[in-house]
């Protein structure tokens, strides 16, 4: 392993990318950050010895590009969607992580889905040492605003509809916890680890019901308890369009109301044993989320 080889982050300016390159420049990991915004990940890491930061523009879509932002970086994370990794194993040749997402195992795929599985395809077709972590809903302070989203919306509603009793389980994982995988994987790779391509999975320490994840969020957020109201999807997802008119709410999509129908437990063995990751519990995610 060489200390010194440098890592190319992509997606170095979004909501998991920006909070990437910081924990591996505390490590002293030479980072390339490839981003469509160089000047902003610049401001970002400009406390960091700028000698352990190269920025660099990145476009997905010209191919030229991404060859010439990745030529030197012996290892490779990218935050970006999964459907841009047959782009990038084109263009360079070094091992990668990156992330995909549980929403590959929907019932009802979209192009979000139908993209991290070309992806994780793609990742499995190549020889190359490699990993695919999929995590389940990401939560946290740094841009990943899926429990800020529906705590905008508790604050308004008398009663919290939701379909099936809010019975489906769901299994959140804070974005720091998806950090510290994203790291474990890296570290699997330069101590060479791995000799091909994996794919893991990875969740928060427990699964909920949909209703107990909104009571601990409610009671995280402060706000007053309220009835929960068991609702057909159908209507609900009728209901959800009108959110796109009311600039007070956030925009809740029809699709969204219905993967609330679908169970997104899983198993974290293969995380806490391959990664060495023990995600902490939704309450103390919580805890530091609404601090």
């Amino acid at each position: 392993m060489n200390p010194s080889a440098p890592v190319a982050v992509i997606g170095a300016n979004g909501r998991t990318g920006r909070a990437l390159c910081r924990t591996l420049l505390r490590a002293h990991i030479p980072l390339i950050a490839c981003t469509r915004s160089p000047e902003q990940v610049r401001k970002n890491l400009a406390h960091f010895p700028q000698h352990a930061v190269t920025v660099r523009s990145l476009e997905l879509h010209d191919s030229q590009n991404v060859r010439d932002a990745l030529r030197d970086g012996a290892f490779i994370i990218t935050t970006a969607h999964a459907r841009h990794l047959p782009t990038l194993l084109h263009a360079s040749k070094a091992p990668i992580v990156a992330l995909g997402s549980t929403r590959k195992n929907t019932h009802w795929p979209d192009d979000h889905a139908r993209g991290v599985l070309l992806g994780e395809r793609a990742l499995q077709n190549d020889p190359r040492p490699s990993i695919i972590l999929h995590p389940t809903m990401i939560y946290g302070a740094e841009g990943e605003n899926n429990v800020q989203r529906l705590t905008k919306l508790l604050r308004f509603l008398p009663v919290i509809p939701l379909p099936n009793h809010g019975r489906a389980l769901v299994q959140p994982i804070d974005q720091e916890d998806v950090i510290r995988c994203l790291y474990a994987a890296l570290e699997l790779l330069r101590k060479r680890n791995i000799t091909g391509p994996e794919s893991i999975t990875i969740a928060g320490a427990e699964c909920l019901s949909y209703r107990d994840f909104i009571t601990k969020i409610m009671q995280h957020a402060g706000l007053k308890p309220r009835p929960i109201l068991s609702l057909p999807a159908s209507f609900l997802m009728r209901m959800a369009q009108l959110t796109a008119f009311i600039p007070a709410l956030p925009t809740i999509t029809p699709p969204e109301i219905r993967r609330l129908l679908e169970d997104k437990d899983t198993d974290i063995t293969i995380m806490t044993t391959r990664l060495g990751v023990q995600p902490i519990s939704f309450d103390e995610g919580l805890k530091r989320l609404f601090q």
